[in-house]
């Protein structure tokens, strides 16, 4: 099971032109500056948050419980001229997880409702159970777009990776997000190795660009992604000869009996 919480930012639209349009560099920065801090406030926790559409953000919660988000939601409504909402729930896959969560915060009405504010709510249960996670990377993208095309077009063509790449993930209940440069990260509960293959295996005859990934599962996305980072420089290092590389942490899976029931966390 995998935890996630849909975050999303209060009557966002309406404020951004109230009482009068506000800059956009503002609003640019501000968005940022929201993005940036519940990374560092959820990642306290071994959480790990992903831009949607900057209103609107997945964080991945194994192990957070309602108490460490009431006080991040207090934190937002103190320091930022706006309050969020959040809504928590968990499933077998990261899509179905997120879907629980946004049904249960529209339930409560609309995104754009100025009465409705800082709604906290679980959608089913609070887990700790497993994160698995790819961090993807492009091979070798220095030298075959960035050096030789135009930055437009480099941006352009990492876009259309990125997108075939959700579309490809979203077979398996998996989600996926673009992190920087030239890398992704899929928060992917449930994949094996034989399915990234077979999707990078598309990207390649699609587009020509090949991709590795180091994929880790721990107890939280902050362990998952670790390992991930650990697995995809074992690939750059040429210290595994295929471009999958997956990591775990084994004492956390040994405290997992066969029915799921986790022990000494």
């Amino acid at each position: 099971m995998i935890q996630i919480t849909v975050i999303q930012i209060d009557n966002y639209g309406p404020w951004t032109v109230t009482p009068n349009p506000r800059r956009e560099s503002d609003l640019q920065a501000l968005q940022s500056k929201l993005y940036e801090d519940l990374n560092l406030m959820f990642g306290m926790y071994g959480g790990l948050v992903f831009y949607t559409r900057f209103d609107n953000l997945i964080a991945i919660t194994n192990g957070i419980n309602l108490e460490i988000h009431k006080k991040i939601q207090e934190s937002v409504r103190n320091r930022y001229p706006f309050t969020i909402s959040m809504t928590i729930a968990s499933a077998e896959t990261p899509y179905e997880a997120q879907l629980l969560a946004t049904k249960t915060l529209q339930e409560y009405g609309s995104a754009q409702d100025s009465n409705r504010r800082e709604v906290l709510d679980i959608a089913n249960e609070l887990v700790d159970g497993y994160v698995q996670i790819a961090h993807i990377d492009i091979n070798n993208i220095t030298g075959t777009l960035t050096d030789v095309c135009s930055t437009y077009d480099t941006y352009f063509k990492v876009n259309m990776v990125k997108l075939k790449l959700m579309e490809e993930f979203l077979k398996y209940g998996a989600l996926l997000f673009f992190i920087g440069g030239d890398n992704f990260m899929a928060p992917s509960n449930g994949m094996g190795e034989e399915e990234y293959l077979k999707i990078f295996d598309k990207i390649k005859m699609d587009y020509n660009i090949e991709l590795k990934a180091g994929i880790g599962i721990g107890k939280n996305a902050e362990e998952a992604a670790n390992l991930a980072d650990i697995g995809l420089e074992e690939i750059r290092g040429k210290r595994v000869d295929k471009n999958i590389c997956i990591l775990k942490n084994e004492n956390f899976f040994k405290n997992i009996n066969k029915k799921g029931k986790i022990y000494g966390i």
